[in-house]
């Protein structure tokens, strides 16, 4: 269970030079921030990772705990731009200071029945859709969970029929706009990425370069056999200094990385033992 935790919003204080916000307010407004997620929100109830985004995205709970959080009210500014064909509506949600009754911040947020999973739906039946206006179906093809493909026959939904749905969905996403814009959480949360189909949200975020596949692994390049040869002296000597065969193999590894060695280079640095001084060999003769 989370901890209740007691947030004491503290008031802005304003440098004698000018009317910036003090350094400490900032630090205590950040903090506050990462106090509320970690205390209050839940994952997949006040935000939710989606998958290939490096951040978490804010969901409407989640803004209303920060909103709570920071006493901040909100006041909406609706724009009707719907035609004979579709509903569509621009929100503005400006965000006030409860008891300073100061502006603090907007958001926009905008929806309309001609978005993807508002402009269609399943046919109920294949009569529905064969009976159905040409302009007006269409087959749906889609990436099926595990793997492979899937097409669904779908018809236009009714514009009329959508016009509530719409208009909360403008709401909601200028609310979390006007949140993260107020608390200034845009480093730790993302916006309105659950409400986009799947094929478009991973073609927007592969585009800003978040969620893309990892780089290849680069080609390593077989060890130069003239190189080889030539560090076989210098490997002696480290031999030679109290160094191990196994010790100097993973030294080889370690400051080569672009090189991979083949099996009878392994094997000839393996076998590298220690040998002694040629000129106290020598004197070992001479004294016999």
């Amino acid at each position: 269970m989370n901890a209740v935790v007691q947030l004491e919003p503290r008031a802005v204080t304003q440098s004698p030079a000018s009317t910036r916000m003090a350094v400490a307010d900032v630090i205590q407004h950040y903090a506050m921030v990462q106090e509320v997620k970690q205390a209050i929100m839940k994952p997949k109830v006040h935000y939710d990772t989606i998958p290939g985004t490096p951040k978490p995205t804010l969901l409407k709970p989640g803004a209303e705990a920060l909103c709570m959080a920071f006493r901040v009210s909100d006041d909406y500014l609706v724009e009707d731009l719907s035609t004979a064909d579709a509903v569509r509506y621009r929100v503005k949600c400006i965000g006030s200071h409860q008891v300073a009754q100061a502006k603090l911040g907007e958001g926009m947020g905008e929806a309309s029945s001609d978005e993807e999973k508002y402009r269609w739906r399943k046919a109920v039946c294949d009569e529905e859709w064969e009976d159905t206006p040409v302009n007006l179906r269409r087959v749906k093809y889609g990436k099926a969970q595990g793997g492979g493909f899937y097409k669904q026959k779908q018809v236009r939904t009714e514009p009329a029929d959508m016009r509530n749905t719409v208009l909360k969905m403008a709401l909601k996403r200028a609310k979390i706009g006007m949140t993260i814009n107020v608390t200034a959480c845009s480093d730790m949360f993302n916006q309105d990425l659950e409400d986009m189909e799947a094929a478009l949200r991973e073609h927007l975020v592969d585009g800003d370069g978040a969620g893309t596949e990892p780089p290849a692994a680069k080609q390593k390049q077989p060890f130069p056999a003239d190189s080889f040869a030539t560090s076989m002296k210098a490997w002696q000597k480290a031999v030679n200094k109290g160094k191990t065969s196994d010790e100097v193999l993973a030294t080889v590894e370690q400051f080569n990385p672009d090189f991979t060695l083949s099996p009878e280079q392994r094997a000839a640095i393996l076998a590298l033992k220690f040998e002694p001084p040629v000129a106290a060999t020598a004197g070992a003769e001479v004294q016999q």
